[in-house]
């Protein structure tokens, strides 16, 4: 019954909860601003760009510097970055190692593909990565090579300059195809895609032959193959390469080594399916 007195909900402890302001509102969209733009200065960082400068930053977020300056104090203090010797540059601090190991303990994808990712490294001789989409770039959660044990890493790839990428993007739709392109396409080497047109003709190749190439386009001297890894819905999520010198990676071997990357990215995507 309406009692005339303003009705008040309850707290578990039986004590009367504030109502929520307006300014309660503001205060969390402000908080969530702050953490988007603290996330665009740690999307930042990559393996060619491993310590920048405020003004860097700045150019590459279109924060202004000022901004840049009091996130990356903050996130100095709190061990997410580091401040080099010359006090001028940044890095991710160890803090961002330990998340970033937490993950990969967590994740079940390599567990399941590590037979099939060691299974291609004997095949091939060659090195394998095993990459996965974490919203902007491939990030490498396995790496193979004869030289060494199975080990993870946390080595973050382009999507639109590397096998990996490329065989992660063709299946997606337009709009992250733009998005990734709208955040600029940086050229590492001569043969580095650069446009969006160009880029979309060469996706549409990969999703007709169902692997990618990388000729050259993130480093110099190297060619890798790779293929898209789907979940149990069919959504391409991750793909899995053999990467090698140029010398050793011509166009036939290249060639001959496409059925394989093939079916290995198939054998995982069942592995994860079941």
């Amino acid at each position: 019954m309406n009692t005339g007195m303003d009705s008040h909900a309850e707290n578990e402890d039986g004590s009367v909860a504030e109502p929520a302001t307006e300014g309660a509102h503001e205060s969390r969209d402000a908080g969530a601003k702050s953490l988007r733009k603290m996330a665009l200065v740690l999307d930042s960082f990559s393996r060619h760009k491993p310590s920048m400068t405020v003004a860097e930053l700045s150019q590459a977020t279109g924060l202004p510097k000022t901004t840049i300056h009091r996130i990356v104090v903050s996130l100095r203090d709190v061990g997410m970055l580091d401040q080099d010797g010359r006090r001028q540059g940044y890095r991710l601090g160890l803090k961002m190692f330990h998340y970033g190991s937490s993950v990969l303990a967590s994740l079940d994808t390599p567990t399941r593909a590590h037979p099939h990712v060691a299974k291609l490294q004997q095949l091939t001789g060659e090195i394998i990565h095993l990459h996965m989409f974490d919203g902007s770039q491939m990030i490498c959660v396995e790496r193979e090579e004869m030289t060494s044990a199975s080990r993870t890493t946390l080595q973050a790839a382009p999507t639109y300059c590397t096998s990996v990428g490329k065989a992660f993007l063709a299946f997606q739709n337009e709009e992250l195809i733009r998005r990734i392109v709208g955040g600029g396409l940086q050229r590492y080497t001569p043969n580095t895609i650069t446009d969006l047109d160009t880029l979309l003709a060469e996706l549409a190749v990969i999703r007709q032959r169902g692997y990618a190439i990388d000729d050259e386009e993130i480093e110099t001297g190297l060619r890798c193959i790779g293929a898209p890894i789907r979940d149990s819905t069919q959504r391409v999520f991750a793909a899995v390469s053999v990467s090698g010198p140029a010398e050793r990676m011509p166009d036939g071997r290249l060639l001959g080594l496409a059925p394989v990357v093939i079916q290995t990215a198939n054998e995982i995507s069942v592995a994860l399916a079941e």
